[in-house]
């Protein structure tokens, strides 16, 4: 017997949303919580004043489970220790703490000790079972995501191998999910609910740039590439993006090539820049960061993020505990 993300979260159904930097506002995490799935802020870089509007806006916007995404190798440990107990100060117990990537032990034993719930987004089975063993919820992301990627393993593979050793943990799948029916798949792969991050980032409530929406809608999984060259901020890790003039001509100059703002405070945005464009960013959209997944295939039209979750909701476990056995019939069927 083992509990759903829903159960372990406190939600109607086993549905999260990725905590994407820029994208995932306030307005996004609040509409996908109410709609009764775990929406999630992004901190990014976020701390002090700027952490605190964010943090009074989530909280003031839902009254329902909804988790704020930190970045443990973007901030360093000294500053994410101090972002975390901010989130644990100034927020209700309901308020998850969700990282991409593996905190240090100490920002474990800190969230633990207030007693939230910790979801902590990896891309390897060894980081995957050392979170199961910290009693996260684990999201095992695959290579068919969008974004930066934490591993090299595709999805169902992952899922299973964490299944394998880890058969009571909490675990969800994350990577190339643009429709329930792939959500079908995560789930027979062993995984008790799915992240959708590309799904979301052309809901209404998005404040993914609206020439980034349109990108996302009309691309095909084959217009994605990996590729490494929007370090600018945040160096070191592949990510998966829409293949641009940039990623076909790494070799030109990292000259400004647009504008943006981050919680009022204006920012030029330099090619190559980890950043993605907002509906703050003015410029040369087209050669910015376009995160996306393989799921693009499948997205087709901008919905509400309620939209999304009801779609999905159909084909995921709710709140209830069952059985690996019932679970494996349910998904069968």
């Amino acid at each position: 017997m083992r509990a759903s993300a829903a159960g372990v979260l406190g939600l109607e159904t086993s549905l999260l949303q990725s905590g994407m930097g820029g994208v995932a506002g306030t307005e996004l995490a609040c509409a996908v919580s109410n709609a009764g799935a775990a929406g999630c802020a992004g901190g990014y870089k976020l701390v002090g004043g700027a952490l605190s509007a964010m943090l009074e806006r989530l909280t003031e916007g839902t009254d329902r489970s909804v988790g704020v995404n930190l970045i443990p190798e973007v901030v360093g440990p000294v500053e994410l220790r101090r972002q975390v107990a901010q989130v644990l100060h100034e927020t209700p117990e309901r308020v998850h703490l969700s990282f991409f990537g593996m905190p240090e032990e100490a920002v474990f034993d800190q969230v633990a000790a207030a007693g939230r719930r910790t979801v902590v987004q990896v891309g390897t089975v060894e980081d995957g079972v050392h979170a199961a063993a910290r009693g996260a919820v684990v999201v095992a992301q695959g290579v068919e995501a969008g974004g930066h990627l934490l591993g090299t393993s595709r999805r169902d593979d992952l899922v299973g191998a964490l299944r394998a050793l880890v058969p009571d943990a909490c675990v969800v799948a994350s990577g190339g999910i643009g429709s329930p029916e792939e959500a079908r798949r995560a789930l027979a792969a062993g995984a008790d609910g799915v992240l959708l991050g590309t799904a979301f980032v052309v809901a209404h409530e998005s404040r993914a740039h609206p020439r980034f929406k349109s990108a996302v809608i009309g691309a095909e999984e084959s217009d994605t590439v990996i590729t490494d060259v929007y370090e600018i901020g945040w160096p070191g890790r592949r990510h998966r993006v829409l293949a641009t003039a940039v990623t076909a001509d790494p070799h030109q100059p990292a000259k400004f090539i647009g504008r943006t703002e981050v919680e009022g405070k204006p920012y030029l945005v330099p090619r190559f820049s980890a950043a993605v464009p907002t509906e703050a960013t003015s410029g040369r959209i087209e050669e910015m960061a376009l995160y996306c997944g393989h799921s693009c295939g499948a997205i087709a039209d901008q919905v509400p993020a309620a939209d999304v979750v009801a779609a999905y909701a159909r084909v995921l476990p709710g709140a209830e505990v069952v059985s690996s056995r019932e679970r494996a019939q349910s998904y069968a069927g």
